[in-house]
């Protein structure tokens, strides 16, 4: 079986959660795609979950990991990005469950010239801690029933979940969140990521993957909207990596990035191009 796909998938140190979204992705109706840990220096205890998961699972596991240093996701993603085999790629966090469809829809939808733009669905702490392997392979955690019986409230975010094909089709067509690239949910060519010079390294958390998704857009890659098609469950987290400083830094590289109509960045895959 040829494989056509990769999914980078973000993590640190949160091994009990990265696993729940292997088995997610165990559970695909898609198979033809490889996974990419994009690893931003968790211990050896995420090592040994993808070793001992490896045997389990029917797609193969890249780990790609660097050495602790803050938050420095861009960094590791676009090491990921490189070792990706495949021409396409599926953006995804190591906290994010995919619906069985999860692939089968990006991959029905991708098309040249265009990146994917899907969303997620927030999860509290304790219907996340209360997940088991088998509420993901007979996908319990995504029924809105299941989900109430144990505390989901009300909500019209709710639809993200009981939209049938038809009615996510309209929802995506008609909402005015815009398609944007999300770190948790995207998608797109791998030589039109390479092709911007994949993310910017100077940036951290708050923003760091839209800014990709800028530089793709004004190199004339259009964003397609997925939110209600691509499901994932958000599993909670607390995050305690976040810090004033890197908003304000990240907001600057976004706007200079807006004023100048910006495609290519120096500090990203390929360093300092002239």
């Amino acid at each position: 079986m040829k494989l056509d796909t990769s999914i980078i998938i973000s993590t640190y140190n949160s091994p009990a959660w990265l696993e729940k979204v292997l088995y997610g992705f165990n559970n695909q109706t898609y198979r033809m795609f490889e996974v990419v840990i994009a690893d931003d220096g968790s211990t050896q205890e995420t090592a040994d979950v993808l070793v001992r998961l490896q045997k389990e699972v029917f797609f193969p596991i890249v780990h790609v990991w660097h050495e602790d240093d803050g938050f420095q996701k861009t960094k590791i993603l676009n090491k990921a990005v490189e070792k990706c085999s495949t021409p396409y790629i599926i953006m995804t966090d190591g906290d994010c469950i995919p619906r069985k469809d999860f692939v089968e829809v990006h991959v029905k939808y991708r098309v040249e010239g265009h990146f994917l733009s899907g969303g997620y669905f927030k999860l509290p702490m304790n219907i996340s801690e209360a997940i088991t392997k088998e509420d993901i392979y007979t996908e319990r955690c995504f029924d809105i029933k299941w989900l109430k019986k144990h505390g989901l409230k009300s909500s019209f975010k709710n639809s993200k979940l009981t939209a049938g094909p038809i009615k996510a089709g309209i929802l995506n067509a008609i909402t005015t969140t815009t398609a944007t690239w999300n770190g948790h949910n995207a998608s797109g060519w791998k030589d039109e990521i390479v092709a911007v010079n994949g993310f910017d390294e100077r940036m951290q958390y708050g923003g760091e993957d839209r800014e990709l998704g800028e530089r793709m857009m004004n190199n004339g890659i259009k964003g397609l909207q997925i939110r209600y098609s691509a499901i994932t469950v958000h599993l909670d987290h607390p995050r305690g990596y976040v810090k004033e400083e890197m908003l304000v830094k990240n907001r600057a590289i976004r706007d200079a990035v807006k004023a100048n109509n910006s495609i290519w960045t120096d500090n990203g895959i390929v360093k300092n191009k002239k």
